[in-house]
């Protein structure tokens, strides 16, 4: 099965390569803008800033329930019961998000791994059995075979 090829990204260097389309974001980004861009997630999804909408929900929400009035500047400036539970399910999707990215990445170095290791088994058994690996190089049709050419039969055993 062939896979697509993304275009290269905008700005990168053609050299790079092309950027995965698995690629939730950029390991190493270049300027000081995409680092700090990366930082927002982290921020919203730390464990003091939800702790800290909480209590302005609890502020904003729960008190005014029980007859605490609450100022419209403190409203104007904290907003309502939609924001605060808008901003807390923002940080919710920050949070799943970086989770994400960080089992996309490891999942990909242990394929990469793996990948590796299944190579080295694969050369090491051609070496151990070379006459073997000659023997099945006639019959199964390879890479630079044409798909029109017509391949013998396999031997029957």
């Amino acid at each position: 099965m062939s896979e697509a090829t993304p275009p290269p990204r905008a700005g990168a260097d053609p050299t790079d390569g092309p950027m995965s389309l698995t690629d939730l974001a950029d390991d190493n980004p270049g300027n000081w803008f995409d680092r700090t861009l990366n930082w927002i997630p982290r921020i919203l999804s730390s464990k003091p800033h939800v702790v800290l909408l909480v209590l302005l929900g609890v502020y904003l929400i729960i008190l005014p329930l029980f007859g605490l009035v609450v100022s419209n500047k403190a409203e104007l400036i904290g907003g309502n019961y939609t924001n605060v539970t808008s901003d807390i399910g923002a940080c919710i999707a920050a949070g799943g998000t970086l989770h994400l990215i960080r089992q996309n990445r490891k999942r990909a170095k242990r394929d990469q791994e793996r990948d590796r290791v299944l190579q080295d088994i694969h050369a090491l058994l051609r070496h151990v059995h070379m006459p073997a690996a000659n023997e099945l190089d006639k019959i199964l049709p390879t890479s630079q075979t044409p798909p029109d050419t017509e391949q013998p039969p396999p031997p029957r055993p």
